[in-house]
């Protein structure tokens, strides 16, 4: 139920995918995970309307350093924010009970991971963002030394490694001096071991990383993720369309 939920939310049928999430959710009403693959469905929702998952943003230093268009007050998703944090509460009462239990800190991670995404781009607080983003890393770490399966939790090392590595020197130097470090190289390692091993965030990982190779002029390494994206998920029009793109460009014919 999960996976069709999953699936569903790949081919941009977010509805389909909540159906299938509140579904679980009601079979399984302490799992924490329904909740936060529900949580997961209004965040990458409102991705897809502000073209997150687009080069258009990705290229534009502007936007994806700074956030989408538009007001945080007009762009602020309150289903989000509320799903969220009920599935973070519900992963820390499992962790309460036991602070390794895998399952509660994948949803843990999960939940940060997004609101760091969500902190950055909607609400345009970059510092508030990458403060979430670190947690998320530190909680990443802890879930692979227990589970070393949990690939999905590179998704949340390798993002926070790559957009910290990815600012301007001037701010990650002042980074650097609080501790916080970032390297992009090694970002784009990481999120291509939840791409190729990962479960749930397996094909959100290959869209990042597509759309990272592209700003690192890695084109050939990205028409080959989105070319297996759309074949995976043909219903969903964005991988098709950055495919295209990618293979029209002849600068990118690299």
């Amino acid at each position: 139920m999960l996976d069709n939920g999953f699936n569903e939310l790949y081919r941009l049928n977010f509805r389909g995918a909540r159906e299938e999430f509140l579904s679980y959710e009601k079979m399984q009403p302490g799992d924490p995970l329904g909740k936060v693959a529900e949580a997961a469905s209004y965040l990458y929702e409102e991705f897809n309307d502000k073209g997150v998952f687009t080069s258009a943003f990705f290229l534009d230093d502007s936007k994806f350093l700074g956030g989408v268009d538009g007001k945080p007050s007009e762009n602020r998703n309150d289903a989000f924010m509320s799903v969220n944090e009920q599935a973070r509460e519900m992963a820390q009462g499992v962790l309460q009970s036991n602070p390794r239990d895998a399952h509660g800190l994948l949803v843990l991670t999960m939940a940060d991971g997004m609101e760091s995404d969500y902190d950055a781009l909607i609400e345009k607080k970059q510092l508030a963002g990458l403060s979430m983003m670190r947690r998320a890393e530190s909680e990443a770490i802890l879930l692979l030394s227990i589970d070393p399966n949990a690939k999905d939790a590179y998704l949340a090392l390798g993002a926070s490694n790559y957009v910290i590595g990815s600012l301007p020197v001037y701010k990650r130097f002042f980074l650097k001096i609080g501790g916080v470090h970032g390297d992009k190289w090694r970002g784009i390692e990481l999120m291509q071991q939840a791409a190729d091993h990962g479960h749930y965030l397996k094909p959100f990982a290959q869209i990042l990383l597509a759309l990272g190779y592209e700003r690192e002029h890695q084109f050939g390494r990205a028409r080959v993720l989105l070319a297996d994206l759309t074949a995976e998920f043909p219903e969903n029009p964005l991988f098709a369309h950055e495919l295209l793109l990618a293979q029209k460009d002849p600068a990118k014919n690299r």
